[in-house]
């Protein structure tokens, strides 16, 4: 299974990520983010990635992992109330993982962000890939404006567009 999977990645296109996300659909991601960003004091970061590096193959990486190290590169753990959140998306291994600062995940239990995970996979698995982003931040937005309503002080402190790798 495991070198199944090195395989997959090392033979696979970079490409196939603007393949399943077209120009328009990472607009309108974006544009889910931002307007999403305005209801709460949450950060939402999206990455969707294809095939991975060598050096996360090398060392056999989960996705949880990856997210991880995604979640300190793009310094969503750098909010100013710990409330920022990754959806990160593998596209090779259909996996998509959703991470949370400390700030949130006091207050929104685990189970939540797993079945917005698992919504998601649905929707890929159809090949509804935008509509399967969407719906997750609409969900999101939720329930972080229930968690964490926006305030008159409510900066937007990480980039809203989907970060493609």
């Amino acid at each position: 299974m495991r070198l199944w999977r090195k395989l997959k990645h090392l033979t696979a296109a970079g490409w196939l990520v603007r393949r399943a996300f077209r120009k328009d659909d990472l607009e309108a991601i974006a544009k889910a983010v931002s307007q999403s960003e305005q209801a709460h004091r949450g950060e939402i970061c999206v990455v969707i990635e294809g095939p991975l590096p060598f050096s996360v193959l090398w060392h056999d990486t989960d996705c949880r992992s990856r997210a991880a190290e995604l979640f300190k590169r793009y310094q969503v753990d750098q909010t100013r109330e710990a409330s920022g959140i990754l959806i990160y998306v593998q596209l090779l291994d259909r996996q998509v993982e959703i991470l949370a600062d400390t700030g949130i995940a006091a207050r929104v239990a685990p189970a939540e962000w797993a079945a917005i995970c698992h919504d998601i996979e649905a929707a890929f698995a159809a090949g509804a890939w935008r509509k399967g982003l969407l719906d997750a931040v609409d969900r999101m937005t939720a329930l972080l404006s229930m968690h964490f309503p926006a305030t008159t002080d409510n900066p937007d402190e990480l980039d809203n567009r989907p970060k493609l790798l």
